[in-house]
């Protein structure tokens, strides 16, 4: 155990610290600043929790939050007084959006020093409003023992409101006087012989919060659920803590309801695919035929995550009005579109053991005519044959293809962060389902491009060799990520698109004005990214060909960071899209037949 005595702060910061690591704090982020020395200095001096210096506070808010993400744990996030703290604002967003536990501890002046122009002071108070699950202002250090254990029992709540009932950020904000440096105490060393640690952290160990409560309204539900034929599950982007666990679930209640499941390409549905032959990746080109959205218009949907990126299936639910039930356990609304939806607050993995357990429901199931799976099962077939030999044939680097191909060649269970704009909606539209169980992680809560190398390489620490997919303004936006090179352990392959310029754009309409188009939307950089790599002393290739990029792809290296540049035409590729997604099925007319197998799926 390790207390410091030096001083009052020095054994505050210590208390708090010790009580972090008891609980399983295993790992802080701590930026540079000297308010913040004695936070710093007490979590060094941890032994089981590791401690990684990052200068920029935004990319560290960021990577702590990928290596959290993965985890599923919180990690502690320090900085100095100032605008440091509001540097992790972007990241604290995402991770109450995104549900991330984070534990945010900015260090501040003395009351005595605020609102006076002291140098390094502003108003810290809920500085991230009210995105944090949880915020404290801790009193001032103390070597009262009441005060201690004050400090104690709010760390222990701030480290449960990080995870339950959700989890996501909590922000202490820590006043702390001179001295700031282990500067020698007398009263603080005299408490170290009469303070007795054991008892004071008595009880003190790792806590999880698990909720399997099953609403009463499932006993409402399920015989409607049982008696529709048009019944189909959405599964969106999530992450849960254990993919193949959650699949399973999924897999069970698609079986024993019969519906099909569409399921996101940043959902981990589509690279565990031989669980569920009612498998759905293809819905976006379906249900651009008009006829067949038509035909295919469901009763009932059961939704799970957020909802797909797919504006064309956000755009059908919204016309056709289903009755909705949305599979959450957090308090959360997720009903952008504002439809007949109930929320039914309870995980997949419980409802799927209720269903297990109620054979004879399942039994009913089976007795209902699955003409309409198999109209969906028929679509999905025929229209993923023609996108896959579509794809297959391009020769030339449509950055779409570059999606297509990582679901195809990526070693197993390899970790891939997906960066926002293009690359998230090509994973959507492209993203082949595979058996590789492959591990998608993404910024989705806020969806914005912020930190998005920090997060990639949050996730890719002291973890299996990791991939990220992004665009050049999602990279460049984020370069200071580089500088974590020194304290990162493992390996990231970024696979970058650039296409010199923000490629989504030139899917909307104020493409079709410039100016201001280029100058203000697209606004192309231009900038030679060897020579950027060559700064940080990271590793770069230009890739030309698609044989190279899949040469490149497995197997990963070990170690490092290392950029794989696909020199793209953003036009061209605007241009293929606009001619092709429309067209994969719009020739396409289904009727009920012989259902195909999980191979033909696949």
């Amino acid at each position: 155990m390790t207390l410091d005595f030096s001083n009052t702060n020095t054994l505050w910061a210590s208390i708090l610290a010790q009580t972090l690591q008891r609980l399983g704090l295993t790992i802080a982020v701590i930026s540079p600043g000297s308010r913040s020395t004695p936070l710093a200095i007490a979590f060094v001096q941890q032994a089981q929790i590791e401690t990684i210096p990052v200068l920029d506070e935004r990319s560290a808010a960021f990577f702590a939050l990928g290596i959290a993400r993965r985890t599923h744990l919180p990690v502690a996030l320090v900085c100095t007084s100032g605008t440091a703290g509001a540097n992790f604002y972007p990241a604290v967003i995402e991770a109450k959006q995104s549900k991330v536990p984070l534990l945010v501890l900015t260090a501040d002046r003395p009351p005595e020093l605020l609102h006076c122009h002291a140098g390094q002071a502003i108003d810290q108070q809920k500085l991230f409003g009210s995105f944090p699950n949880w915020y404290a202002e801790l009193a001032l250090p103390s070597l009262d023992l009441g005060m201690l254990r004050y400090l104690r029992q709010t760390t222990l709540h701030a480290w449960e409101r990080s995870q339950f009932p959700a989890p996501g950020p909590v922000h202490l904000n820590l006043p702390f006087r001179d001295p700031l440096a282990p500067i020698p105490q007398p009263a603080a060393e005299a408490l170290s012989q009469t303070f007795e640690p054991e008892t004071f952290f008595a009880g003190i160990e790792p806590r999880s919060h698990q909720s399997t409560n099953i609403p009463d309204a499932f006993s409402q539900v399920f015989p409607t659920w049982h008696s529709c034929e048009r019944g189909i599950i959405i599964a969106g982007s999530t992450q849960p803590q254990d993919p193949e666990q959650y699949c399973r679930a999924i897999s069970q209640v698609s079986w024993t309801l019969g519906w099909p499941v569409l399921a996101e390409g940043l959902s981990p549905l589509r690279n565990y695919a031989d669980l569920n032959p009612h498998l759905i990746s293809t819905y976006d080109l379906i249900l651009r035929n008009q006829q067949l959205a038509k035909q295919l218009e469901p009763e009932m949907v059961i939704r799970l995550g957020e909802l797909p990126i797919s504006k064309v299936l956000r755009t059908w639910l919204d016309t056709v009005q289903p009755q909705q039930w949305v599979i959450d356990p957090s308090s959360d609304n997720f009903d952008p579109l504002h439809g007949q939806v109930e929320h039914l607050r309870t995980s997949v993995e419980a409802l799927a053991q209720v269903l297990n357990a109620g054979s004879h429901s399942a039994a009913q199931s089976q007795s209902l005519s699955h003409d309409y799976l198999d109209l969906w099962r028929t679509a999905e077939t025929k229209v993923r044959q023609t996108l896959d030999q579509k794809l297959a044939s391009l020769d030339w680097l449509f950055e779409g293809k570059a999606a297509w191909l990582l679901s195809q060649f990526l070693p197993p269970q390899t970790p891939l962060f997906v960066a926002n704009s293009m690359p998230v909606r090509d994973v959507e539209c492209f993203w082949q389902p595979n058996h590789a169980q492959i591990l998608p992680f993404f910024n989705r809560g806020a969806s914005g491009i912020d930190g998005t190398l920090s997060t990639a390489l949050g996730i890719a620490h002291r973890h299996q060799s990791s991939v990220m997919l992004s665009g050049d303004l999602a990279l460049l936006h984020d370069t200071n990520g580089f500088l974590l090179r020194n304290k990162f352990a493992g390996h990231l392959t970024i696979v970058l698109i650039n296409n010199n310029g923000g490629g989504i754009f030139e899917m909307l309409p104020i493409s079709q004005y410039d100016p201001p188009f280029e100058e203000f939307f697209a606004t192309p950089q231009s900038l030679d990214f060897a020579q950027l790599c060559a700064t940080y002393k990271v590793e770069y290739i230009l890739i030309q060909t698609w044989e190279q990029l899949v040469q490149k792809l497995n197997p990963l290296p070990t170690r490092g960071i290392r950029v794989l540049e696909l020199q793209t035409n953003r036009k061209a590729d605007a241009q293929w899209r606009n001619t092709h997604l429309g067209a994969f099925a719009a020739n396409l007319s289904i009727r009920a037949e012989t259902p195909p197998t999980v191979k033909d799926l696949n």
